[in-house]
């Protein structure tokens, strides 16, 4: 009989799915905000407009930095829902990320 791919997977296996898809929208929430900030817009959050005045990329590293040890803290603890809600988040931050650049565009 041969193996399927769902027969070698770890009982890790969907947390590391769950910490790969946070990084990908951490690297997708950091390019779309530098787009938005290159095309006049601000920060909505006021917490990472304050990380934003060392600049705004050392702001977004220190952003996602804080980020990662939430992730890293529920990981620790099996909170697997919190990591998908957390993802979610941020999944729909790259969303409205996007939709903002793309309104600024057709103005």
């Amino acid at each position: 009989m041969l193996a399927t791919p769902a027969d070698k997977r770890t009982p890790h296996a969907p947390l590391l799915i769950l910490i790969e898809f946070f990084l990908y929208l951490q690297v997708l929430d950091v390019i779309s905000t530098l787009i938005g900030f290159s095309l006049g817009n601000t920060e909505a959050n006021p917490l990472i407009r304050l990380l934003i005045r060392w600049g705004p990329v050392a702001g977004l590293l220190w952003s996602k930095l804080f980020a990662l040890a939430v992730v890293v803290f529920c990981a620790w603890f099996r909170r697997l829902a919190l990591i998908r809600w957390i993802n979610y988040w941020f999944a729909l931050l790259v969303v409205w990320n996007l939709y903002t650049a793309l309104r600024v565009l057709n103005s």
